[in-house]
């Protein structure tokens, strides 16, 4: 497996983003191309090379595998940045344009080749996001560790954080909001060892997560503005009928994840794709799955999963 890191554009015009490719090498390719093109849209607080591991399922699988750090994370925090923070100007809307530049960018590489999103956690926002602006351009979209928020509630969050940002500015490192989001996600574990157990049942991962300085680093409150928006977008009627009726879509989640409200929000999720009229929607929820089911106990029966899943899309089939 080859990899590279690049930078390209921002679309606030004034970052520029980090970004990695994973490619076969040449000699492992029958036909000198790749099969397909899945480009990975990462969560809160973490950074693309953390799905290394999925990366390399795929790889070995013929794919090429992207992803970028989204502004205020990773690599892309440049020296003294803030992290948690996205931009000034419409953050929710420039950090999906910069996965859309970054598919742009993979497919004058690999033109002709189908191409897949996962987008996990926040990502999986973004990717809804994306879904209803640029959901033409892609063959499939698979959506892990997601979930919706009820209107009441997510007026109240956006309030909060309105009021902070006017009194305390976008940079500030907002602790109540962070108590408000995360404060009840270890409710149902029994023994919680760390703050972050909700994560997953995987030891190892979450103590990796704990150690690593470009991982849970506190949002501001621009960043839970961001992602407010983000998801008020997504749940919105008039964007969802926005969304191509023949997009292929998978939704993964694990049933003991609290961003999902335990399996409810995902297939609440699932429901306003159904309503909104998409003709080729699937679901999977893992038992005992906690929230980063990529790197879960589960994590190679996940990736299989998805595979089993875009292997047909691959020869132009929908279901």
């Amino acid at each position: 497996m080859r990899k590279t890191e690049f930078t390209f554009d921002s679309r606030d015009g004034v970052s520029k983003i980090h970004a990695v490719r994973y490619e076969p090498e040449p000699e492992a390719l029958s036909d000198l191309r790749p099969v397909g093109v899945l480009q990975i849209i990462h969560g809160m607080a973490e950074y693309m090379e953390r799905y290394e591991e999925t990366a390399k399922f795929f790889v070995e699988r013929g794919f090429v595998v992207t992803g970028d750090d989204h502004l205020g994370h990773g690599h892309t925090v440049p020296e003294g940045g803030v992290y948690g923070y996205f931009c000034k100007r419409d953050p929710a809307t420039v950090v999906v344009r910069d996965v859309h530049r970054l598919k742009k960018l993979t497919q004058e590489l690999y033109p002709g080749v189908p191409y897949f999103i996962l987008g996990h956690s926040m990502g999986s926002f973004i990717l809804r996001n994306y879904m209803f602006r640029y959901g033409s351009g892609i063959q499939g979209a698979i959506v892990a560790g997601t979930g919706v928020q009820p209107p009441v509630i997510l007026a109240t969050a956006k309030a909060v954080a309105g009021v902070q940002n006017l009194f305390c500015g976008g940079k500030h490192v907002s602790r109540l909001l962070d108590r408000l989001v995360f404060g009840a996600y270890n409710k149902r574990i029994e023994n919680v060892e760390t703050k972050t157990d909700w994560l997953s049942r995987n030891e190892e991962n979450v103590a990796k997560y704990n150690a690593d300085p470009l991982c849970g680093f506190p949002f501001t409150v621009n960043g839970f503005q961001t992602i407010f928006e983000l998801i008020a977008r997504a749940q919105d009627a008039e964007n969802l009928k926005k969304i191509p009726k023949d997009l292929p879509v998978l939704f993964v989640a694990g049933e003991e994840d609290p961003v999902g409200d335990y399996g409810e929000g995902v297939k609440r999720a699932f429901c306003f794709l159904d309503e909104a009229g998409l003709e080729h929607l699937s679901m999977k929820l893992y038992p005992g799955g906690r929230h980063e089911i990529l790197n879960e106990r589960e994590a190679k029966a996940v990736r299989q999963d998805i595979y089993n899943w875009i292997l047909p899309k691959l020869a132009g089939e929908k279901s």
